[in-house]
């Protein structure tokens, strides 16, 4: 008879804590669907190989489940990278953590916060277009290399300036990383999920796309209604203030 002791439930609680996070990482990244339809399909593998134990259909299971593994690799390539990246990031930054006291107060980033709300609300009244995303842990070298170096001090007047509709920088994303301005016209990966308001244009959708990619803030200023959003974590919040943007910000740089 076989024994069922506390290691057993935590080696239990463990595996369901795991597959949980596992299909967080694919709902923001809109993979779901197909996450769920292969555990549909490991659960099929377990009952006909194991319990119902037959033999036939279970061998044409175990070929497939061995051929799977390389398949999954392929189809979550980016997923699986994300996840790994993320993990490392942030655990990382647990334990630092852990060592060094963290003394920083969001206040002690209003210099930096500050000079992007006034931009944001400047371009807004005015109905100019812009994105600007804003570094966590996760890092964003790929993007960066996509546009063009700028690493500069963070200043309400330049961040104006490179979205002004006559620039050749306005049509891409200002990446600012380390409290600096870093790389302008920068690319970022379309998010296509179907969820998005049709209301929403092409920099919404690239700014839900990179916050399902990485931790970082995306910030929007819409060029039709001159209305601020954010993207974090693969969630809008929509039609921010000054002060629930300056929050957004403070936030995000109090936890890095």
């Amino acid at each position: 008879m076989l024994e069922f002791g506390i290691m057993d439930v935590i080696d239990i609680v463990l595996v369901a804590l795991l597959l949980y996070y596992l299909w967080r990482v694919m709902k923001d990244s809109s993979s779901s669907n197909l996450f769920s339809g292969i555990l549909v399909f490991i659960v099929c593998w377990i009952l006909v190989s194991r319990v119902f134990n037959m033999r036939l259909l279970g061998a044409i299971f175990n070929n497939l489940v061995s051929v799977g593994a390389i398949a999954l690799v392929v189809l979550f390539q980016d997923d699986i990278r994300h996840f790994f990246s993320t993990i490392g990031s942030k655990r990382s930054a647990v334990f630092m953590r852990s060592f060094f006291r963290n003394d920083t107060h969001p206040d002690d980033y209003k210099a930096d916060i500050m000079p992007i709300v006034m931009a944001c609300m400047s371009m807004g009244k005015r109905k100019v277009g812009a994105l600007i995303i804003v570094e966590h842990y996760d890092g964003l070298r790929d993007i960066v290399e996509t546009g063009e170096r700028i690493n500069a001090d963070i200043s309400q007047r330049l961040i104006e300036n490179i979205f002004f509709k006559n620039s050749p920088l306005h049509d891409g994303a200002l990446v600012v990383s380390r409290h600096r301005l870093v790389a302008a016209g920068c690319i970022l990966p379309v998010s296509h999920d179907a969820d998005i308001p049709k209301s929403l244009g092409l920099r919404h959708r690239a700014a839900l796309g990179i916050s399902q990619k990485s931790d970082c803030l995306a910030i929007v200023v819409s060029e039709e209604t001159g209305a601020i959003s954010v993207a974090h974590n693969g969630q809008f919040r929509l039609r921010l203030s000054a002060e629930e943007l300056e929050r957004e910000l403070a936030i995000l740089w109090s936890e890095s």
